[in-house]
């Protein structure tokens, strides 16, 4: 019998399918019919921290450096920006973990301390299962090294950790010099896991009102080769739970998500796309694969494919670039 079972932060998932952060987790009807649908567990959508500095109108030392600009200010969101405040986030958290039997991970999306010790706790306090630290931070001040904003990133989870019981797991962009590196300096502070990656917004120009606009769109298939090869690099080098995200569309993709060393599949596009329709029938797809090439578990293929455990390891590095380049062939 096939075993489709799979572990995560200490948590036991029925599969390794999870719903990430969306907005499909605001409404408790909406994670009870993912739930149904096969959903191993729920990513909450996140708790920014704008919404905590607007509550309680503490700059964090990120927002003062540049307090003497004038543009200083204008890190403050409009209030009527974010319409889910801390407290309506922590009833929703407390509303679905009610309602669904499967693990609920609550999100914070920030870089400094602040408050989120004080909401950490609140999360875990709401019934969450385990806690996913965002930390989507675009570096745009010249004065600020990368050592300087990793060491800021690296104390903010240490300090996290510290302040809940719960599971900690971090979701991470791929921007950084040396991610192997920080990855291991995160697991050293405490991060249970590593969420890669996130997708970051991508402003846009209208050229007409010349202004700048909000623009973000929705992953295919071929973002999975990011987070895929990190996840192989990644694997057996970081001691903490890997999450694959962004691009996971198909069976096929879950199914390289683990096989790269991903202990999870998160996926929040083709939920978005295609309703929590998506989720039996990538099971049954997956089920099927397995049968027809003799896995037994999906833990059996967790890592197999993995840096540390292909043939030609040079695959996931630099030596590869000159052999995919030179495989082009013009057209005649």
């Amino acid at each position: 019998m096939l075993d489709l079972s799979t572990t995560y932060l200490g948590l036991n998932l029925k599969n390794p399918l999870v719903a990430s952060a969306s907005p499909m987790s605001k409404k408790v009807e909406r994670a009870q019919r993912l739930e149904e649908a096969g959903v191993a567990a729920i990513v909450m959508y996140s708790l920014f921290e704008e919404q905590i500095i607007h509550e309680s109108l503490e700059l964090d030392h990120f927002l003062t450096r540049g307090h003497n600009s004038a543009e200083a200010m204008t890190y403050l969101p409009d209030s009527g920006t974010y319409a889910l405040g801390p407290k309506k986030y922590i009833e929703n958290l407390t509303a679905l973990k009610k309602a669904v039997q499967i693990p609920v991970i609550g999100s914070l999306n920030g870089v400094s301390k602040g408050g989120w010790i004080e909401y950490a706790r609140h999360i875990q306090d709401g019934g969450a299962d385990a806690l996913e630290l965002n930390l989507y931070y675009i570096p745009t001040d010249s004065s600020l090294s990368a050592v300087d904003i990793e060491s800021a990133q690296v104390d903010l989870v240490a300090a996290v950790k510290a302040s809940i019981s719960i599971p900690l797991s971090v979701k991470l962009s791929p921007f950084y010099t040396s991610l192997p590196h920080f990855a291991s300096r995160l697991a050293d502070a405490g991060a249970d896991g590593l969420v890669l990656f996130n997708r970051f917004y991508q402003p846009d120009f209208d050229l007409e009102a010349l202004d700048v606009i909000a623009n973000l769109d929705l992953s295919t298939s071929a973002d999975l080769r990011l987070p895929l090869r990190w996840v192989s690099i990644l694997n057996g080098q970081v001691k903490a739970d890997l999450a694959l995200t962004s691009g996971i569309h198909t069976a096929q993709d879950a199914l390289k998500a683990m096989m790269s060393g991903a202990k999870v599949a998160m996926m929040a596009s083709n939920l978005l796309h295609n309703g929590e329709r998506a989720v039996p029938l990538m099971l049954n797809e997956m089920g099927w694969w397995m049968e027809t090439h003799e896995y037994e578990s999906i833990r059996q293929m967790q890592g197999s494919m993995s840096r540390k455990s292909v043939a030609e390891p040079a695959a996931f590095e630099r030596a590869n670039y000159m052999k995919a380049l030179n495989s082009w062939r013009e057209l005649p």
